[in-house]
């Protein structure tokens, strides 16, 4: 099992960090499982576990953030609605407890030595190929997390992908099913396609035709309802000219950061599990065994390939690489900072059983100059000022929004500029209107009937505004004169397509009924024919290539079937399908893949299945 752990470390493991980096995380929400130590209102119960509604405002948080690190600063977050996004993160902390509970059940464990492999093997926590405490740290930062927080994180990730693993890794098929699938995959069909094309000037069109859809459809044809707001803007980044670093302040954010700095130890050991099948004592006198023989003068390295059981370092002789303070079990860390190097230590019980540690190698840390972090604490210590006072003006300009009775005083209060936006309707437009939250907030009912200011709306981390309603366009019915031309239009490719259908239908009845022949043009059109066609046919209209492998198998040679398929443009595709080409048998190669498509799909299936069904048999209540 853990060398199942340490295999899909570098697949599934590896994928989840780089997602929860990167990218939003199918399950949403990790952050807020481990920062709500205490609430008093919940959000939703699990089979009795709590879900608090602070957890699911961070995990709302989370979502948002990492939406607009994904996709730059460009993302309009506001275009996902407050709502759906509280009961998307819900349903992924639903999602996530019952996952978790289901692997708890199912009795899924692995040891702290396989969380230290994957944490020391990611790529994301690697500087020059070798894990750095210092990248470690700075990316769990990014994410809010601290080193526990983080370790707690995987470790639950490792456990739902166990459980993964083990209910999708169980699926199969037999040879019938891949047989049977090989045949329909590699069926080919020979037909021939005659294009009856939409004729649009062969319609005439009335005055009272065009007048009785307008009539019908009346509600089609009117004006948006569109709003023009005035608006001020507050951005962050017009208070970095107004805030300055002192030089004691730097002085301090310098040793901080150099505090921060500590020696990475390269460690090797040999471990010995206590779990299900040894005891702690049979583990400790394992392990006893092996420190015996290293007494006599046998190698660390080779003792480590023998006898441990952590199949991500045995191979290597027990090399677990350099790391830093944090990385490693409390007790394995302790017994590691208590070596000289090349001292090999004592007996160490940790939760997942008895190691022997050595102590490879240190690295001292690298101490920067305050010249050449100058730049960097400068832009952090102003980033920090900035963001204060930019949090207090926000605060100010709601403020002052709420108390007053247009957009002038809290614009003069914070020197601000008043603007004037386009007119736009419910679907939003150019400019601050592409936003979905001002959209909202502008035909919201306080804004649009009761004329008051919004709250703060946040455009984006840099950018908050707030509007007011200056001008409401009600809808208003467009005259036929202005839609005259699109009726027409309308109606006018309805017509053709129609006519196209019937004639299209009166030749599939001559062909089949043996009154046109089949190999001859048709009013001068030649039969196009395709041979051999598979179901991703190139050259030919995916509508068509669906429709040719719905269509039944002609009864007899000479006696095809015949479809028809309306194209885009209203013309219709008359389709003859005249044999069906079974596919030789699959070789040994084909059959493997089509094993592992389907033992995949089938897999997916099941585990959709299992959380199904987990759902189901819990008691979940939202609140």
């Amino acid at each position: 099992m853990l060398q199942n752990i340490r295999d899909n470390s570098q697949g599934w493991i590896a994928k989840t960090i780089i997602g929860v980096i990167v990218a939003l995380m199918a399950l949403t929400g990790f952050d807020a499982i481990f920062k709500a130590t205490t609430h008093t209102n919940d959000a939703a119960k699990v089979n009795g576990e709590e879900i608090s509604q602070n957890e699911l405002s961070q995990a709302v948080d989370m979502q948002r953030r990492q939406l607009m690190q994904q996709l730059g600063k460009d993302f309009d977050a506001s275009l996902l609605d407050e709502k759906m996004l509280r009961e998307s993160a819900l349903k992924g902390l639903i999602d996530r407890k019952l996952l978790l509970q289901g692997a708890e059940q199912s009795k899924f464990a692995f040891s702290e030595g396989a969380l230290d492999q994957v944490i020391l093997q990611t790529p994301e926590f690697q500087v020059d190929g070798k894990f750095s405490s210092e990248r470690f740290d700075q990316v769990i930062r990014q994410l809010g997390y601290t080193r526990m927080q983080f370790r707690q994180m995987l470790a639950q990730e490792m456990l739902i992908g166990q459980l993964r693993a083990g209910v999708a890794g169980s699926g199969f098929v037999t040879d019938a099913e891949v047989l049977a699938f090989a045949r329909l995959e590699k069926q080919t069909r020979d037909f021939a396609s005659l294009n009856v094309k939409a004729d649009p000037a062969a319609v005439k069109l009335t005055d009272d035709e065009v007048k009785a859809y307008y009539d019908e459809h009346a509600k089609e044809f009117m004006t948006p309802e569109q709003v023009v707001v005035d608006y001020v803007e507050l951005k962050k980044s017009s208070f970095f000219d107004q805030v300055a670093v002192k030089d004691e302040d730097l002085q301090a954010a310098y040793q901080k950061e150099i505090a921060n700095l500590s020696e990475q130890r390269r460690a090797a050991h040999i471990l010995i599990e206590v779990n299900d099948k040894t005891t702690d004592a049979q583990a400790k006198a394992k392990i006893e065994e092996v420190q015996a023989r290293l007494a006599k003068g046998e190698k660390f390295e080779a003792l480590a390939k023998e006898f441990s059981q952590d199949p991500g370092s045995a191979n290597n002789g027990g090399d677990l690489g350099f790391a830093g303070p944090g990385v490693y079990d409390p007790a394995f860390e302790k017994a590691l900072y208590a070596l000289n190097k090349d001292q090999v230590s004592e007996p160490v019980r940790t939760d997942f059983g008895y190691h022997l540690i050595k102590l490879l190698g240190v690295e001292a840390p690298e101490v920067p100059t305050l010249a050449s972090l100058k730049d960097k604490l400068t832009r952090e210590l102003k980033t920090q000022q900035v963001e204060q006072r930019f949090v207090e003006a926000t605060k100010q300009l709601e403020d002052s929004a709420f108390e007053a009775s247009d957009l002038a005083q809290p614009a003069a209060d914070l020197k601000l500029t008043v603007h004037t936006s386009k007119p736009f309707g419910r679907e939003g437009g150019e400019g601050i209107a592409a936003n979905r939250a001002v959209v909202s907030a502008a035909f919201s009912q306080e804004v649009l009937e009761e004329n008051a200011n919004s709250t703060g709306i946040e455009l984006d981390p840099e950018t908050v505004v707030v509007l007011r309603a200056k001008e409401h366009l009600k809808p208003e019915q467009l005259p036929l004169e202005a839609v005259n031309t699109a009726i027409r239009a309308q109606l006018t490719k309805e017509h053709a397509s129609a006519a196209a259908k019937t004639k299209a239908d009166q030749l599939i009845a001559s062909l089949r009924d043996g009154k046109t022949p089949l190999d001859k043009a048709v009013e001068g059109q030649n039969w196009k024919v395709v041979t051999a066609a598979t179901r991703a046919q190139e050259g030919v209209d995916p509508t068509v290539l669906q429709a040719l492998f719905r269509m039944p198998k002609p009864a007899a040679k000479g006696k095809p079937t015949f479809s028809s398929v309306t194209l885009q443009d209203g013309s219709l595709m008359i389709v003859r399908l005249d044999g069906v080409n079974e596919a030789v048998a699959p070789t040994d190669e084909e059959k493997a893949q089509y094993r592992r498509f389907l033992a995949s799909r089938e897999g997916q299936q099941d585990f959709a299945a299992f959380r199904k069904q987990l759902e189901s048999q819990a008691d979940i209540k939202r609140y």
